[in-house]
């Protein structure tokens, strides 16, 4: 039999262990070549912002590389060593090491080359496709046209070689290394299954579970009033993200085999088939793969956060333009409003106008956490402060006053009370009032509210009072908030239209809503949809490996199937302990990785929008129905192992 022959038979018989592995190469390489055609395509120019499209799009495509390497190499280790056994009769017959390399190497570039031809066609087809998602998720209005782009295949194909030639450099090492007999065991090198856990291993697994529970208690707190400087801050993000990664090692590498033991101690030994089954792959397997299992979950929950955020982003800028900006435009200046009206030519619109002090406010009655070095001085802060006549459903006594424009993320930082009192401070006296609570109606734009703090409403006896006692140090340079609403919103875009061509958004105090409505949706759309992308690239390629080590375990385990069946248990028994076992294997990384990612988000949710659980709840609910394949394609390869066990 020639060389050549050898190749295409064991091509032709690889191929049915390879096909997933294939799928995932391919569209590994037609997602990096439509992301490198998009950092080349003009059309990019239409995404411009705080964050530019083509720099994102180019940083993303770096991470990318990262993921389907280590994906790569890690799966071509697995599919080495699978093949030990047949390198090692290769040996035996009189093949040099050298020419068996060369062997693998022809199947690789068959395999390798042929996904990288389909992968490149592929991404140039959907390249397209790929941009109108990016133009429809940030709402430009700007044709996406099919581009074929020279550069990015070159780059390419430079950046898929690379790692080929790493992958058989590292089969070179392989081959070398091992010696005939080594071949024939290392496919058949499997954790000791003893039957005692050891007190190391209950140690671990207690500590895992007490650092996760830890790092989850910790990140609930983070903004809870109890931090009193950035430095503790930072500090204790840190201690949670440690916390977090090392609980989770831990708790592959005992606390998953403790809790096992306890059900089976639990059970007095009596297990039936389905258990058997499912709880001695969880014992005996999670713990040897415990740092593999700890970074999928730590990037999916990394994965799953981010978008989670950016889709919060996504779908609450409305809410959070409004916040910012309570009517459709914002001025502060007679000026520049009248500038604008005048040019709406027939649109109708309704016009308010509220007079604005500042005044410094001691809050140290009421806030529950000492801010210095977060957002204020110790105890102080200065404010807008309003009549109780301009905000419709406010009416306060002269000795009291509320704070409106109150928002999740400044409750969370500064733990206000509900009662108390305040102190507002002129140049020469001070005024005592009584607070009644805060209120989220939006008064103000962020001009006058600091960037987000709240407007207090007085009195308007108590506001003329102040009003003769301003300390001009504090005052602006202006001292009225003027707001257009249009009668009808369809005329919003419009009249947007008008207020750019004035080239209004230049100047101070100015803003539209639903300007900045549509630049949060397209900056927080492009991190959404590049984000988006690299976590389904890392979903599949994970899935991927879980799936191939699902397969190194059922070929390890056909015998054993083969022997169950001969006792007289039936495909179907089989079979549920199967399905017990997936549900573990792939169950398990992806629950914790949701626990991760959920306290994540949880924490600081609030500094990008007003929505939580309905953006949070589509993101996780997408993830583990697409995560959810890769359990159901390994039930269905230990289906076909337990048919042909007899």
């Amino acid at each position: 039999m020639s060389i050549n022959q050898i190749i295409l038979r064991n091509l032709k018989k690889n191929l049915k262990n390879y096909y997933l592995y294939v799928f995932a190469l391919i569209f590994s390489v037609a997602l990096y070549f439509a992301f490198v055609t998009l950092q080349y395509d003009p059309a990019m120019d239409s995404t411009k912002g705080s964050l530019k499209g083509g720099a994102a799009v180019r940083t993303a495509s770096v991470l990318l590389i990262g993921i389907v390497a280590v994906f790569l190499v890690y799966a071509n280790n697995i599919f080495i060593k699978r093949r030990s056994k047949e390198i090692g009769m290769f040996q035996l017959v009189g093949l040099t090491k050298n020419r068996i390399f060369r062997i693998l190497s022809a199947e690789n570039i068959i395999i390798y080359f042929g996904s990288l031809v389909v992968g490149i066609f592929l991404g140039f087809a959907a390249s397209k496709l790929i941009l109108m998602i990016l133009f429809q998720i940030t709402d430009v209005e700007t044709a996406a046209t099919l581009r074929f782009s020279l550069k990015a295949m070159v780059q390419t194909a430079g950046v898929f070689g690379g790692i080929y030639l790493l992958i058989m450099g590292m089969n070179y090492l392989f081959i070398q290394r091992q010696t005939i007999l080594s071949l024939f065991r290392t496919s058949s090198k499997t954790e000791g299954k003893v039957g005692r856990i050891s007190l190391f291993e209950i140690i671990m697994g207690i500590l895992g579970l007490g650092l996760i529970a830890t790092g989850y208690y910790v990140s609930s707190q983070l903004f809870s009033g109890e931090l009193t400087s950035m430095n503790s801050l930072f500090g204790s993000m840190v201690f949670i993200l440690a916390s977090v990664i090392i609980g989770t090692y831990f708790f592959y590498k005992g606390s998953v085999r403790f809790i096992a033991n306890i059900i089976r101690r639990n059970k007095q030994g009596y297990m039936n088939i389905n258990e058997v089954l499912s709880l001695s792959s969880v014992m005996f397997r999670m713990k040897s793969n415990a740092m593999l299992l700890t970074i999928i979950t730590t990037v999916s929950a990394l994965a799953i956060g981010l978008l989670s955020l950016s889709y919060i982003s996504f779908y609450s800028a409305e809410n959070s333009a409004g916040n910012g900006t309570p009517d459709d435009f914002s001025f502060v200046t007679e000026a520049q409003a009248e500038e604008f009206t005048e040019k709406l030519d027939g649109i109708p619109y309704t016009e308010e106008k509220i007079d604005v002090i500042r005044v410094a406010v001691n809050v140290e009655d009421i806030v529950g956490a000492d801010m210095e070095g977060l957002a204020f001085q110790s105890g102080e802060m200065t404010l807008a402060v309003v009549k109780d006549q301009a905000v419709p459903g406010i009416d306060v006594g002269k000795n009291q006053t509320i704070f409106t424009g109150f928002y999740d993320a400044l409750q969370r930082m500064m733990q206000m009370e509900d009662s108390g009192e305040l102190v507002f401070k002129g140049k020469e006296e001070s005024i005592p009032l009584e607070f009644l609570g805060v209120s989220k109606q939006s008064v103000l734009s962020h001009y006058y509210s600091g960037g987000g703090l709240p407007t207090a409403v007085v009195d308007e006896t108590v506001y003329e009072q102040l009003s003769q006692d301003l300390n001009p140090k504090i005052q602006g340079e202006y001292s009225q908030y003027i707001g257009i609403n249009l009668e009808s919103e369809d005329q919003v875009e419009e009249a947007d239209e008008v207020f750019q061509s004035l080239a209004l958004s230049n100047e101070v105090g100015t803003a539209s809503e639903y300007a900045i409505t549509q630049n949060q949706k397209q900056n927080m759309g492009l991190v959404m949809f590049i984000v988006g992308f690299l976590g389904l690239t890392f979903l599949i390629t994970s899935g991927c490996i879980l799936y191939f080590k699902q397969m190194d375990e059922g070929e390890e385990e056909r015998p054993n199937y083969t022997i169950l069946r001969k006792l007289g248990y039936t495909n179907g028994d089989l079979l549920r302990g199967i399905q017990g076992k997936q549900l573990f294997n792939f169950g398990i990384p992806l629950l914790v990785g949701l626990l991760h990612s959920y306290f994540a988000v949880q924490s600081g949710w609030f500094f990008f929008g007003t929505e939580l659980w309905t953006p949070m709840i589509i993101v996780m609910g997408v993830y583990t129905g697409l995560y959810s394949i890769f359990g159901l394609l390994s039930v269905l390869y230990y289906k076909r192992i337990i048919k042909e066990a007899l």
